[in-house]
């Protein structure tokens, strides 16, 4: 049995930081970089530097995230990182009030600071799934987490747009200051949710926590990356969904990140935009749930790969929108899989990781999707530029959503967990810890 507390405060961290993808990522503040941060920009470039400044933040990820990875496992501290990336993407998304007419570069540091901290700490939170959640249990839990992370994160977005469509009912004289206030509040909600997390969750001990200092973890820390580069090869099946996870995951936030300026940039209205992504996230509490039901009963992978299926099918029609009304139907289609596939995805690579190195194994998870990620905003704004629209770039992510499928029907889940549990025979001894609770 898991510890209901710590897994509902678990639960409640994806209610806080969601606020950030929201309102942040996806919605507002690509509209607010597009209108007010990138004015005297034409519109392929403001598209362009948006994804750049995407693919430049995710570059710094990828070069700590695996490193980040070993040294909490090493120190048993993964708590302590997650909470530096909290209040490090508090402070960022705060900061973000005081950006104003053609200050794009000062609103792309602050938005490359803010990605890294929610990115970076989704390292971290997505390793304590193990450490809190046994395995049989865990598809569930992980698509409660998306679920209430679109609540949550839909319900503070539904307030901001509130307040910028009409400033006047909540006492304030402009929608540029409502705009600008909305991201205040993503740090305000963020930190307020991030409480219960820290107040009743634990980092679980598998082995003996070092004595070294943080600069002998940080090498300890480099070397531990580079064996565990070289022991992927014991892995083949994790390393196969690694690779899948590359190519359908860099998609997947690619869509995210830049759907919005892309829409803004073909002459959607901002009022439809931030609608439909509303719509997005409603949409997309009880088809996460939906999904996960479909797992226990199909099989995760199989799920998974029906959600990318249906991805592909939305860039193919992204490249021919052209009104407000397949802007709200293709957002409906995201909202459908988009949950889904984030929670599978961590769900069955939880069930191919050894549990003595899950953080370090869930830092390769976040640098298998983030070095991913680097490429497709950059390639997005690239095509965008070179074609002088950015319909070309959207069509381009099929790509990336086929190679993903393909190799995610090669993947044997039940091989992979036989490889997890040889490794911990070898390097630990003794009988697989099967996870039966939290001791937090």
């Amino acid at each position: 049995m898991s510890n209901r507390k710590a897994v509902r405060a678990w639960v409640l961290y994806d209610w806080a930081n969601s606020a950030y993808a929201t309102t942040i990522m996806a919605a507002i503040m690509p509209i607010f970089y597009a209108d007010v941060a990138g004015k005297g920009l034409d519109g392929a470039t403001k598209t362009a530097y948006w994804g750049y400044t995407q693919s430049i933040a995710l570059v710094f990820l990828v070069l700590l995230s695996p490193v980040l990875g070993a040294i909490a496992d090493a120190s048993h501290s993964k708590r302590a990182f997650l909470r530096f990336f909290t209040y490090m993407g508090v402070l960022s998304s705060i900061l973000l009030v005081f950006v104003g007419e053609g200050n794009w570069l000062w609103a792309s540091l602050l938005v490359l600071l803010g990605t890294l901290a929610f990115s970076g700490g989704n390292i971290f939170y997505d390793a304590f799934l193990t450490d809190l959640v046994p395995e049989e249990e865990r598809d569930r839990v992980s698509s409660r987490g998306y679920a209430y992370g679109y609540i949550g994160g839909g319900l503070l977005l539904a307030l901001n747009l509130a307040a910028i469509q009409f400033p006047e009912a909540f006492f304030l004289p402009d929608s540029l200051v409502a705009t600008q206030l909305s991201f205040l509040s993503v740090g305000l909600w963020w930190f307020i949710f991030s409480i219960p997390f820290f107040r009743h969750v634990r980092d679980r001990e598998t082995l003996p926590k070092s004595k070294l200092r943080p600069a002998a973890l940080a090498a300890t820390g480099i070397r531990s990356t580079w064996n565990t580069i070289r022991r992927l090869k014991r892995y083949p099946e994790l390393l196969k969904f690694l690779i899948a996870f590359w190519f359908f995951s860099d998609g997947i936030n690619t869509i995210i990140k830049m759907a919005t300026i892309y829409g803004r940039e073909i002459g959607i209205g901002q009022t439809d935009l931030i609608a439909a992504l509303l719509i997005t996230q409603f949409v997309g509490i009880p088809c996460t749930f939906f999904f996960g039901w479909v797992a226990d009963r199909v099989g995760s992978m199989r799920t998974l790969i029906s959600t990318l299926v249906i991805y592909l099918a939305i860039v193919i029609l992204g490249y021919f929108m052209q009104t407000a009304l397949h802007f709200y139907a293709l957002a409906i289609l995201v909202g459908t899989v988009q949950g889904g596939s984030q929670a599978l995805s961590r769900s069955i690579f939880s069930r191919l990781v050894p549990v003595h190195r899950n953080a370090e194994f869930f830092g390769f998870f976040g640098l298998s999707g983030k070095f991913a990620s680097i490429f497709g905003p950059f390639v997005f704004g690239l095509v965008g530029q070179l074609t002088g629209s950015s319909r070309f770039g959207i069509f381009s992510l099929a790509f990336f959503f086929i190679i993903g499928i393909v190799m995610l029907l090669t993947v044997k889940p039940e091989k992979g967990k036989q490889e997890a549990e040889a490794a911990w025979l070898e390097e630990v001894g003794g009988p697989y810890q099967s996870l039966k609770g939290n001791p937090s």
